[in-house]
């Protein structure tokens, strides 16, 4: 029997998107009445619409292929755009029917301007903001740094996704940025692949140009554990993950699993620690106790969690103190505004803190806004990040 379609969602979807239109094409006419407007604007939105639709539908037998991103891209940012235009009409709107007087025609002449510079912004992303590698740089100071780690620094990338990767002259400026830090350790925080492990193959490569003197290291997120596509038997999802975590190893990464490794410099240590993927919401898998187990409570720890939610639940309270945890997950949602003293995304909305540095009794939390891209082929606003944090100890 032939699955009914529930076609709801498809006229709500529908009947806001007219409404919206609708109101963005009262702007346009207050600058132009010129007649043929009206149909050719009805006719391309329509366009957009029905192609995002069938886009839709046919993804049961198609999946996300070329078809369905250039469909939802196009809707997306045309849908961004015009909510742009609809915020900064609308209070000017409602100010003029309470006074009844026109329109200002500058004012929605700027409305227009705000929404082709939205379409622009969204162009640049998708063309070359994804690939738009940015260094943020920490320092963060600590008073059981053992004194042989002051000034050890780590460059951390999280959240690679290599199966969104179609530059491979952009991936490796990402690379030779992340080599030019000449940190002294080198973490990944989780999500090398989408959901295949077949994905990373054409990139081992360039990550494996990654060295560092104290080793490179990287821990597994929620998309590589397969859990996002159906597979033909239990087995083979199993054997993608058995083949995801030789990639790491054939990369140069050794993977921690729930466990720790000691590193030392002049006879003094830190810990090193990193668990399976743990997210409210995200599946917890690891287990934090048996990573940390036989570490003793005055070892400096640094622990790798790829998502966030983790260090709010159970690190930062945790009876050992793990000084400084490194995630990412978030991606800054690929969308924002980090400029003029602005941090906004609407990331925020799921994640509090959703980038950079967290403290909370003495313990740091750092969130990568990601190496790549997943679903939104693009970056605005929010810029794919490699961040260098020096450790730096305070002398009582």
């Amino acid at each position: 029997m032939k699955r009914k379609i529930n076609i709801l969602p498809f006229a709500v979807i529908a009947i806001l998107f007219f409404l919206i239109n609708s109101y963005v094409l009262s702007g346009i006419h207050t600058l132009s009445m010129n007649p043929i407007i009206t149909p050719i604007f009805w006719a391309v939105t329509t366009l957009i619409l029905i192609t995002l639709i069938y886009a839709i539908q046919r993804m049961r037998d198609n999946g996300m292929d070329m078809m369905f991103k250039i469909a939802t891209h196009v809707f997306l940012v045309l849908f961004v755009a015009e909510l742009v235009f609809i915020l900064l009409l609308l209070p000017p709107d409602l100010y003029r029917l309470i006074a009844k007087t026109p329109r200002n025609i500058y004012w929605v002449q700027f409305a227009m301007l705000m929404f082709f510079l939205t379409i622009t912004l969204f162009v640049y992303g998708i063309v070359k903001g994804k690939y738009a590698y940015r260094v943020i740089k920490h320092t963060l100071y600590f008073d059981d740094l053992p004194k042989s780690f002051d000034g050890f620094t780590i460059t951390q990338i999280s959240d690679v996704h290599a199966g969104s990767f179609k530059s491979a002259k952009g991936v490796q400026r990402g690379i030779d940025l992340i080599k030019a830090q000449n940190s002294d350790l080198f973490v990944f925080t989780g999500d090398l692949v989408n959901n295949k492990a077949d994905e990373v193959e054409p990139w081992v490569s360039y990550f494996s140009q990654i060295k560092s003197p104290y080793g490179q290291f990287s821990i597994l997120g929620n998309h590589d554990y397969g859990d996002y596509i159906k597979w033909e038997s239990e087995a083979a999802k199993i054997a993608n993950l058995q083949q995801l975590k030789l990639h790491h190893a054939e990369i140069g990464f050794r993977l921690l699993l729930d466990e720790h490794i000691e590193l030392y410099k002049n006879g003094e240590k830190i810990i090193l620690a990193g668990v399976e993927n743990w997210g409210i919401g995200f599946g917890e898998r690891g287990d934090l106790n048996k990573a940390l187990s036989g570490t003793n409570p005055s070892d400096f720890k640094i622990l790798l969690s790829h998502d966030p939610t983790h260090w709010d639940n159970e690190v930062k309270n945790h009876p050992t103190k793990i000084a400084l945890t490194l995630s990412g997950h978030t991606h800054g949602m690929q969308f924002g505004i980090e400029a003029l003293g602005i941090k906004w995304s609407p990331v925020k909305y799921r994640y509090a803190h959703w980038a950079g540095i967290a403290e909370k009794n003495g313990r740091f939390l750092n969130i990568n806004r990601g190496f790549g891209f997943i679903g939104f082929s693009g970056r605005v606003g929010i810029w794919p990040e490699i961040t260098v944090i020096e450790l730096k100890r305070i002398d009582n």
